[in-house]
């Protein structure tokens, strides 16, 4: 069995790197933000603290969680950040940690936007999706609608290509054509086998 961490900022082809590796080496794919939105659905243990700490201005009528009202609070405030990450990430990695466990494939990819090394131990690597800023913005304002101000925002608020990269066993550049990816997917899973 592998397991992998795959990280890299936003644009940089992460979901695109995660098909791959699902369809054609048959990984479990596992990714960091579903579990902790299913750990912050209503009656989910997650959601009460999170209500508890954080107010429930950002609930919708039927009490669950409106992820663009959270979104906007949390980016305004460094310390609910500091709140919700402190209740949703150790219970998230406990997830993580389960499923990888109780899987019974020899491929494990996680995908996180954020890393530590606490949690760096539970993998064999760790893959860095990287693209160009440029190539980042253009796919996130042609797949997702972003302005280029709002591309800019999120961006410089998500670690460093130096920080991404220092804590990588790879750096796959995501900057060319998918049939480069499949290749170089191809060379560090060859490496290994």
């Amino acid at each position: 069995m592998k397991i992998i961490s795959l990280t890299g900022g936003v644009g940089s082809g992460k979901s695109e790197v995660l098909k791959l590796l699902r369809e054609e080496y048959g990984a479990e794919v596992i990714v960091a933000d579903q579990v902790a939105h299913q750990l912050m659905e209503p009656g989910k243990k997650g959601y009460k603290r999170v209500v508890e700490a954080l107010g429930d201005s950002f609930l919708n009528a039927d009490g669950s969680i409106d992820r663009g009202e959270l979104a906007k609070l949390i980016f305004q405030d460094k310390e609910a950040v500091a709140k919700m990450n402190a209740i949703i990430h150790p219970m998230a990695w406990k997830e993580i940690g389960y499923a990888i466990t109780h899987s019974d494939k020899n491929l494990i990819v996680v995908e996180a936007a954020l890393f530590d090394e606490e949690h760096n131990a539970m993998f064999d690597e760790i893959w860095y999706v990287r693209a160009e800023r440029e190539t980042r913005i253009r796919r996130l304002m042609e797949g997702r609608g972003y302005t280029r101000q709002k591309c800019l925002e999120i961006m410089a608020n998500q670690a460093s290509e130096e920080e991404y990269g220092a804590l990588a066993d790879h750096v796959l550049d995501n900057n060319g054509t998918v049939g480069e990816l499949r290749s170089l997917l191809a060379r560090l899973l060859e490496e290994d086998s």
